[in-house]
Parts: C-alpha cells; structure tokens; sequence
C-alpha cells in the first residue's frame, strides 16, 4: 500500500465499529475515495475531531492496490462547514452538494476545479442571498467536469447558432437547447428565454468568477433551475433527494 496526501471534503461518515468510521472524501488530487478511519470514533486520536460532514480536511491515507477500502491515518481539519444561521436553505444546500458530489462522480477520478467549485459553494452557503447562484454554479460546473454539461450555443436538432432574441426549447435527452425552427409537440421540452440562455453560458465557464455579481429575475432563475435540475437527474437517473428541500 502506498501512502498519499491530498485535500479533501468529508462527503458521508458511517460507524464502523464501537471505534472506527468509513469515511467517504471527495479529494483534489484523486477524486472520490472511500477509506477506513480505525479509531474515527474516539475523541482523542490521528482525526482531532475532523471528520464532520462537509468538513474540509487534509488527510494522508494508504490506498489499497486490491478493490476495497483505502485506510485513512491522518486527518487536519481546515475548516467547517458554516452555513447561514437560521436559514435551513443553506444547510441543506451543503447537503445537496454531497448527494451529487456521492451520485455523479466516479472513484479515483480526480476533478480539481470541481473540488475548488464545491469549496467556493459551500462558503457561498454561509450567505443567504447568495446559495440560489452559488447553486446553478456549481451544478454547472459538475455537469462540465462530468461530461455532460447541455449546449447552449447551438441548437441541439440542427446545430444552428442559438442567437439572441428568440425562445428555446431545452431537449435533456438530446442535452441541449432547442431552436424555434426544430420544436416539435411531441418533444418533451421547456421555454428557456434567451436571457437565461445566456446566464447559462456565463455560470458554466471554467473559472469565472461572474456568478457572485450575475443579478437573475425570478422568471430566469426559474427557467436555468429546470435546465440543470433535468440534466441532473437524467445523469443521476432519478431526482436528487435532497432537491424537494431548495425548491
């Protein structure tokens, strides 16, 4: 087994025994793992009380070569999730993060501007006006890292320019949107305006920081929330849990 090191999100903790824990982490150099913290459940120990939900820790594990659980030996906390006092949208937004960092991501398939979206997200929690972008954000951003972030520059039945103006249809099963021109009745679609088009385009760029001054009208942050809400559920192949809790 080799020893390695690396940054990481506690993204579920589960007793083990009356001492250990299974701890799954969402790291930056490696991905998702999960791994065995033998003694997780002491108050005094290699763990320093770090392994919380959420929390952000530096970690050293051994990672097994044979299928089967890593085996985690350190763990520094370097911080805590701290969402919004009285405001449960923001800590079950926390947990929203989790559900889909668990159900969309692959083991040891290491995504470090997702890590980084989830970091900035979940510090974005801990602002009440600010979880609804912080949100659409970092579900774009998942979708990108994954592969299956929708098109929202051409249209999706004849790959024509989207231009302004106009309304679109959005095609999940296709993964993108949908000019006037190739809308049909019976395509199961929905109206996505050009503003919201354009929001889209904006939020899912790789590093942009635009999201946190983007202002978004009720009717566009209607319209980009059935975008990503469909995309993800047609990729985690249901509804995500903790959905009914934001919405």
């Amino acid at each position: 087994m080799s020893s390695e090191k690396s940054d990481g999100l506690i993204l579920r903790v589960t007793d083990f025994s009356e001492t250990s824990r299974i701890v799954v982490l969402f790291t930056q150099e490696f991905g998702k793992i999960s791994a065995l913290a033998k003694g997780g459940r002491r108050l005094k120990g290699p763990f320093e009380s770090a392994l919380d939900l959420l929390a952000n820790c530096r970690v050293v594990f051994l990672r097994k070569v044979s299928s089967g659980l890593d085996l985690l030996t350190e763990a520094q906390l370097i911080g805590r999730f701290r969402p919004a006092e009285r405001d449960l949208t923001c800590l079950y937004a926390g947990y929203y993060v989790a559900e889909l960092l668990l159900g969309l991501t692959e083991d040891y398939d290491p995504h470090p501007e997702l890590y980084q979206a989830a970091l900035e997200a979940l510090e974005a929690f801990g602002h009440s006006e600010l979880v609804k972008r912080a949100l659409l954000r970092f579900e774009l951003v998942l979708l990108r890292e994954i592969g299956q972030l929708p098109d929202f520059d051409t249209c999706a039945g004849c790959g024509a320019p989207l231009t302004e103006g106009l309304v679109f249809g959005f095609w999940v099963s296709q993964g993108g949107l949908i000019c006037p021109e190739c809308q049909r009745e019976d395509f199961s679609q929905m109206a996505i305006h050009a503003g919201s088009a354009a929001a889209l385009r904006l939020l899912s760029g790789p590093g942009e920081q635009a999201w946190r001054r983007l202002e978004l009208s009720p009717q566009q942050y209607k319209e980009m929330r059935r975008v990503t809400t469909s995309a993800i559920s047609h990729g985690l192949g249901r509804r995500p849990k903790l959905l009914s809790y934001l919405t």
